[in-house]
């Protein structure tokens, strides 16, 4: 069989580190498969990226996929990379922000990356937070393009800068800016930090397309496989992402990262439920990214539910 192509949006960051981890620590090679990772930001350019058939794995936020894929026609869920949204609000420390308090934002600048920012907003409306009302004004972070492999710090850093009032990103981002002084989180969005089902919005996921699961569905099994390989792997020693952290990011971040996955490992679970997925349709459809609900075997690739757990 060729290279396999597996894209990720955001690369310097605990998001999306089972996929990148099942590469590097050899598990799509212990299935037989030769892939190779890529960067393709933002999320909704790598959903377009496999819809055009230039990937064979999307390791991405589930809702993203309807960027490309209306209704999730054309393309299936294989697993979670983790359970629940996983992404953070940061705020300004000079802002005096509590944990929980969504109201900070009123009046204030929230960088993040285009289809992520749709957590946010969600999260907002439920907590009856206007943004043309209250004054929120959701935009990209500063300098984050096509192609950018840290957009988690580049948001710190532009929240150190006094660029922004806040930024909604990822895990390895947040922890920068706590652990510099410069930000106080808000809201830790699988936690619970957030109105009730928010937890639910989103979730990092594998996917493939239709056409790839029909036709080998051996290989997307080998794909969940893998998935689930790298989670044990890390939960045996979680410090095997140091290792690929010292190989793929800035040094920093690559002694960070053994940490963040630590703090995570309780939420490596291959599993995409059917409640997951109502709520996850529930919110699309309150962004207006979903016209109505469609089954959960048009979502989700379910015959491999099996491999989830085995």
């Amino acid at each position: 069989m060729p290279p396999m192509k597996l894209a990720i949006p955001d690369l310097i960051s605990p998001s999306y580190f089972p996929a990148v981890a099942a590469v590097e620590l050899g598990c799509f090679a212990d299935e037989g498969l030769e892939v190779a990772h890529t960067l393709i930001f933002p999320v909704d350019k790598c959903a377009a990226a496999l819809r055009d058939g230039t990937i064979d794995f999307f390791a991405g936020s589930a809702h993203s996929l309807l960027a490309a894929f209306p209704a999730w026609r054309g393309a299936k869920l294989l697993c979670a990379q983790s359970q629940h949204m996983y992404w953070f609000l940061v705020m300004r420390a000079d802002l005096g922000a509590r944990r929980g308090d969504l109201s900070v934002v009123k009046g204030r600048s929230i960088g993040a990356a285009p289809w992520v920012e749709m957590g946010l907003r969600g999260m907002l409306r439920a907590a009856g937070i206007d943004l043309a009302r209250d004054r929120v004004r959701i935009a990209p972070v500063p300098g984050a393009v096509a192609g950018v492999a840290n957009f988690g710090v580049m948001a710190a850093e532009a929240l150190a800068a006094g660029k922004l009032d806040g930024f909604w990103a990822n895990g390895m981002g947040t922890e920068v800016a706590v652990r510099r002084g410069v930000g106080t989180l808000v809201v830790d969005a699988r936690r619970g930090d957030g109105p009730a089902g928010s937890t639910d919005y989103t979730a990092a996921i594998v996917a493939a397309t239709d056409r790839l699961v029909e036709r080998t569905p051996d290989v997307a099994a080998a794909a969940v496989r893998a998935i689930r390989r790298a989670h044990a792997l890390l939960k045996a020693d979680a410090t095997r992402a140091t290792a690929v952290g010292r190989k793929l990011f800035p040094p920093e971040q690559a002694e960070l990262i053994a940490e963040l996955i630590r703090r995570d490992l309780p939420f490596y679970d291959a599993a995409i439920t059917p409640n997951f997925v109502a709520g996850m349709q529930r919110f699309a459809r309150d962004l207006g990214i979903l016209s109505e609900d469609v089954p959960y075997e048009s979502v989700v690739a379910a015959q491999l539910a099996p491999l989830w757990r085995d």
